[in-house]
């Protein structure tokens, strides 16, 4: 089994070493499995592995920022390999809005567009109105963009509980006048007539 050493650099090095044993065995089976295999993890969310795995593909990513030829050797490619199981691993698991910001960033720079698929389904099943509308306000314009995508396919009742909400209520607001305009939803419709009666 291929193990982190110096070839690595420093910061992988240093982020591989700080992972737990429980973090860097799962890691290391989805490292040497089949690119498409599904990762087994612990039913309970584990916010500190998110934050070990963030910090370990943020590391791999700045290492293969530089790429020339004479740089693809066996370390780039294992580099490369590990990478993208720090990202299977947080694809299927992460309920941060700052990992899925990190995820959609890095494939959007990729163009996988399927993976990008694959975190906005993420999105809407692990993440709370009010995460999505902090990813909506991010500085990021893709992030921006995936995040409203997501909330727009939200009920309108869950919208509605963000009207009262002094951070959330503009974003809220803009979705629900989405979901009445475009996509014609009489409770969006509805509901914006409402907040038009009491002058909101």
């Amino acid at each position: 089994m291929s193990m982190i050493n110096e070839k690595f650099g420093p910061r992988v090095t240093s982020a591989w070493n700080e992972l737990r044993p429980q973090t860097r065995n799962l890691l290391e089976r989805a490292w040497h499995s089949k690119p498409a295999a599904v990762i087994e993890h612990s039913r309970a969310y584990d916010p500190r592995a998110d934050r070990e795995l963030s910090r370990l593909l943020a590391a791999l990513d700045d290492r293969s920022q530089p790429r020339t030829a004479a740089a693809e050797d066996d370390s780039t490619q294992e580099a490369s390999r590990l990478a993208d199981a720090c990202v299977q691993m947080l694809t299927q698991q992460t309920q941060s809005a700052e990992v899925f910001a990190q995820l959609i960033q890095r494939a959007h720079a990729r163009q996988q567009f399927a993976r990008l698929d694959e975190l906005a389904n993420g999105m809407s099943l692990r993440l709370a109105p009010s995460e999505l509308c902090d990813l909506a306000r991010a500085p990021n314009v893709v992030v921006r963009a995936l995040a409203h995508e997501v909330l727009a396919q939200a009920p309108t009742s869950l919208l509605r509980a963000l009207l009262y909400d002094p951070v959330d209520a503009e974003v809220a607001r803009s979705v629900i006048e989405r979901q009445a305009h475009e996509f014609g939803l009489e409770e969006a419709k509805r509901t914006l007539r409402e907040i038009d009666e009491l002058g909101g």
